[in-house]
């Protein structure tokens, strides 16, 4: 790395694997909004609920109709339900508390991503990526789809759908589209392969917006902070990027009808570009301009002062740690599986990695216990010493205290 890394002492992030976790083969992780609770979805299709504070078992939801492997995990905003994508090309919902199932639906394409609407305590609208097709709007309650556009026309004001030209086997040719809701869920944000990103109403299924990325490559993950005020993305041009969200995190949707009326432009491509640099503005890039490696899964920590990315390359198990004003301040390396889903605590400094055999690591902070703290006069050694006893160092009167009694008797 050309970056210099920064004294780990200024930061607050994990630094050593201090436990792993085992259960079956772990494919996908989430934390519940408050870091008690850490779900993960497993290649036999089940979910395996983890008390994250004794690191125990808390439930396991196991659907007989469904023994394919998880692509995804999502909790609802106070964790009473958990969304389950799975490769048989369900989405299932759970209720957590009874372990109950509340609805299965079946899509037409296997997701790789789903994420239930953040503004909802009971959520029945989800967000699904699937594999070989746009990204879309599921009603969970009836099983009903709706299509967002990934592209715009160049002229007219309608929407375009995705341009699609037939393989040698006759089958579309599409890459996965990242797509993720904004804070309170009333606008989804959806980046296609010509790295644009597009901010939509999904309600009237429009394009209320557009940010071009620099480089045009494919965007494979669009992830928001906690607090909403960050966007990062992460390209196939090897780069991570943070943008800062000007869009206010309540009502956004209204600030984006008032953008488009104050503009005075043909609706069409150029004012949504307009449209756009009101709405996210670049903030930092992340990339290693030495081994060009891809990442996996980034993600913020739950502060957002952090942003994290795992090497996609095979056979390491590298995670990469940047504080927001870009300084690569630790690479952690862990045994040689390749890395495949990563998640930061929401309150600690805990990340939680998922390798390629299924096993889960945490890795936490390497606290150095201080024992002269508690006793001033208590000496630590780095290493082993060889000590050397006085003769009388162990009698009851040692040989020097009976020398002090004598000459204070001689004065007296």
């Amino acid at each position: 790395m050309n970056a210099s890394i920064i004294d780990p002492l200024q930061g607050d992030f994990p630094e050593v694997i201090e436990e792993y976790l085992e259960h079956g083969v772990m494919k996908c992780i989430a934390f519940n909004r408050r870091g008690t609770l850490l779900a993960a979805g497993c290649s036999d299709g089940s979910c395996v609920i983890w008390d994250f504070e004794t690191r125990g078992i808390a439930k396991e939801l196991r659907d007989k109709d469904c023994v394919a492997a998880i692509t995804s995990i999502c909790w609802s905003k106070y964790g009473h339900r958990i969304l389950v994508s799975a490769a048989d090309k369900s989405l299932t919902l759970w209720d957590v508390v009874n372990g109950e199932k509340i609805s299965r639906t079946i899509l037409q394409q296997t997701p790789l991503l789903a994420r239930l609407h953040p503004g909802s305590t009971a959520p029945s609208l989800c967000l699904a990526c699937p594999l070989s097709s746009a990204p879309m709007i599921v009603d969970l309650n009836t099983g009903s789809t709706t299509m967002l556009p990934v592209a715009v026309p160049d002229m007219g004001n309608g929407l375009a759908p995705p341009p699609r030209s037939k393989s040698s086997d006759g089958t579309p040719p599409f890459t996965p589209t990242a797509a993720c809701f904004n804070k309170c869920g009333d606008v989804v944000y959806v980046g296609n392969s010509k790295g644009e990103i597009f901010i939509i109403d999904h309600k009237v299924i429009q394009v209320r917006a557009m940010v071009s990325i620099p480089g045009g490559a494919v965007i494979k993950n669009i992830v928001f902070s906690r607090n909403g005020q960050y966007l990062l993305t992460n390209s196939n041009d090897r780069t991570i990027r943070i943008y800062e969200n000007l869009l206010p995190l309540k009502d956004g949707l209204s600030a984006l009808e008032e953008m488009d009326k104050k503009i005075n432009e043909p609706d069409g491509v150029e004012k949504k570009k307009a449209i756009g640099s009101k709405c996210l503005a670049l903030f930092r890039e992340f990339q290693d301009s030495i081994t060009k490696v891809h990442w996996k899964a980034p993600c913020f920590s739950g502060d957002g002062e952090w942003v994290i990315g795992g090497s996609a390359s095979k056979g390491e198990h590298k995670i990469y740690i940047w504080d927001r004003a870009g300084h690569l301040v630790k690479i952690l390396e862990g045994p040689k599986e390749a890395l495949i889903d990563l998640a930061w605590h929401p309150v600690h400094p805990i990340v939680v990695s998922v390798s390629l055999t299924g096993l889960v690591y945490i890795w936490a902070k390497d606290y150095t216990e201080n024992w002269s703290a508690f006793a001033p006069d208590f000496k630590e050694l780095e290493e082993n010493e060889e000590y050397m006893e006085r003769e009388d160092e162990f009698d009851l009167m040692p040989e020097t205290e009976k020398v002090k009694e004598s000459t204070l008797f001689d004065r007296c």
